[in-house]
């Protein structure tokens, strides 16, 4: 598998092969300044793949003086949502780019793409065909057979103004009749064979109601959007460079103000991970997440409630560049931007994910003191914080083992170990219940340690976090995985490929500093991963979410086979 960045060394100079068109451009005279779009169906969610498009797209416009727009492609009203279009434009300006006063949508077009498609029939570029999806899919050829001519190409322009106005009135149903342009049926690219410009669709649209009856496609609208916005760079994604013929032949057919030309760069594959709309919708229409926020799903909004920050994901797009080919960048190219960026902002806490309970035999019942502990080891200004200690703390059962092998240097019967922050603590022996199961550990301390380190200069061989049982607070840690347990999941098989184990439900323990602080911002729980507060949160009940952890654990599994 190789990444963006490996195919377009440029990109980490902030340079690429689009970037070096709309510079020639400008150097040129061709444009005097820069219009970009990004134009989202309403249909979904955005995900990984959309921040790359609009890093691309507003990224370009900012540093080239000019603006982009932010324009809906709204041409598909049964699909389509008021809820979508919201929660598109949270995500836009969360991921940090603002269209100001360039939103537009495609629907604002209708009643100029409607004349436009007239202009198309007057001139003997379009037809009313009144086959079906089906007859229309047997006679449009193969790539190695040319397509058949519908029976109804050589109708009358009278005729077909006639009946395609009798479509915007809603006089036929669904399917009954569609507008096709009137191309070359034996044309090389399949596009280019008469395709479908209009269609009938009887469906309450989210802005316009029910004032339209025909809604026009997404090849005749989009390149025709970009005429009347004056875009000069319209940049898509490489399944729609076998489009631009079409594109271009719509702009050469129609009397547009202006004439964009398409650029096609390579769309974000990422390992583990699905990108395809459809099936994030049948995830989420399935039951299978918690919905589009869910934070195993590569949606924005899944993002930021996972904890990841917009500049981690800014990060990533730069690093992996803007490629001329697909590829497919490993997963943990960006669960290494999301710690770079963590690891520089994200106050230090600590918890416990699964709690094994220690007493302190020789420590006062009673006692509690207050250690020091430093919010961000890199970072003084951030200064520190009080934990409680007493004789009653909590570590993590990992950090055990009655039996250990030679290789592990954490607490054991016998092994003094260093509490973080705290003192020297020494087991001298465990509890079990019925089930032989270990439940409590009794240790010894050093007072003369505090702080974690011993007058007589000894040495420990292991740190270990922990919480003080008195002053805990249990909270709900949900610790996600990635959703599917395959590198390269296959979109026809998703369900089967889900991984079981991509969320782990614990009764965690956390220092009191983390009920406290009610910010949103992700926190690194010490020697465990970085984690958020979620929005199930309420009073009285604590909910975090992990980021992600402190190590590539998917590096390991490729390595163990």
């Amino acid at each position: 598998m190789t990444d963006d960045s490996a195919q377009n060394p440029v990109s980490e100079a902030g340079r690429d092969f689009i970037r070096d068109i709309v510079a020639a451009d400008l150097a040129a005279g061709k444009h005097k300044s820069v219009v970009t779009r990004f134009p989202p169906e309403p249909n979904g969610y955005l995900h990984l793949g959309h921040a790359k498009s609009i890093c691309l797209n507003f990224g370009i416009a900012e540093e080239f003086g000019g603006h982009c727009n932010l324009r809906f492609d709204d041409t598909n009203p049964a699909k389509e949502e008021q809820e979508y279009i919201d929660a598109i434009q949270r995500d836009v300006k969360w991921l940090g780019f603002d269209w100001g006063k360039n939103l537009h949508y495609a629907s604002d077009y209708f009643e100029q793409l409607y004349g436009w498609a007239q202009h198309l029939i007057k001139n003997g570029k379009a037809y009313v065909d009144d086959q079906t999806q089906e007859q229309m899919r047997l006679t449009r050829g193969t790539l190695t057979e040319p397509g058949q001519n519908s029976p109804f190409r050589e109708r009358s322009a009278d005729e077909n103004l006639d009946l395609f106005a009798k479509m915007r009135a809603g006089e036929f149903p669904n399917g009954a009749r569609v507008l096709r342009a009137k191309i070359d049926m034996s044309s090389g690219n399949i596009n280019l064979r008469d395709p479908v410009l209009y269609r009938i669709l009887h469906a309450h649209h989210p802005r316009t109601g029910t004032a339209w009856n025909i809604y026009p496609s997404y090849d005749f609208a989009h390149g025709q959007s970009d005429a009347i916005e004056h875009v000069t760079h319209s940049i898509c994604t490489l399944e729609f460079e076998d489009h631009r013929p079409l594109y271009d032949w719509c702009l050469e057919s129609l009397p547009v103000p202006s004439k964009p030309h398409q650029y096609e760069f390579a769309r974000l594959n990422m390992t583990y991970t699905l990108l395809s709309k459809r099936v994030l919708t049948e995830l989420v229409r399935g039951n299978h997440v918690t919905g589009w926020d869910d934070p195993r799903m590569p949606t924005l909004a899944g993002m930021q409630r996972r904890g990841i920050p917009a500049e981690a994901l800014r990060d990533f797009i730069k690093r992996i560049g803007v490629a001329k080919a697909n590829s497919t960048v490993d997963i943990s190219m960006f669960d290494f931007s999301v710690r770079e960026t963590l690891n520089k902002t994200a106050m230090r806490r600590m918890a416990v994910l699964h709690p094994l309970k220690v007493v302190i035999e020789n420590y006062p019942e009673g006692q509690v003191e207050e250690l020091d502990a430093v919010n961000h080891p890199e970072d003084e200004s951030r200064g520190s914080r009080k934990i409680p200690f007493g004789r009653e703390l909590f570590i993590e059962q990992d950090d055990f083992m009655e039996e250990p092998p030679k290789k592990f240097f954490r607490m054991a019967p016998g092994r003094e170990v260093r509490l973080r922050y705290g003192y020297f603590v020494t087991c001298k022996g465990v509890v079990k219940n019925a089930r032989g199961n270990v439940i409590e550990l009794r240790c010894t301390y050093d007072p003369a340690t505090r702080g974690g380190n011993a007058p007589d200069g000894r040495k420990v061989k292991a740190t270990i976090h922990w919480v003080a049982a008195a002053s805990a607070v249990p909270a709900e840690v949900r610790v996600y995985d990635q959703l599917f347990s395959d590198p390269q999941p296959d979109p026809a098989n998703f369900a089967a490929q889900l991984n079981p184990k991509s969320l782990e439900i614990v009764s965690a323990m956390l220092e009191p500093a983390l009920a406290s602080d009610n910010s949103d911002d992700a926190v690194q729980f010490e020697r465990q991963g970085y984690f958020c507060r979620d929005k199930d949160s309420a009073p009285g009940k604590l909910v975090f979410n992990r980021t992600v952890g402190l190590r590539d654990s998917y590096a390991r599994i490729s390595a163990a086979g």
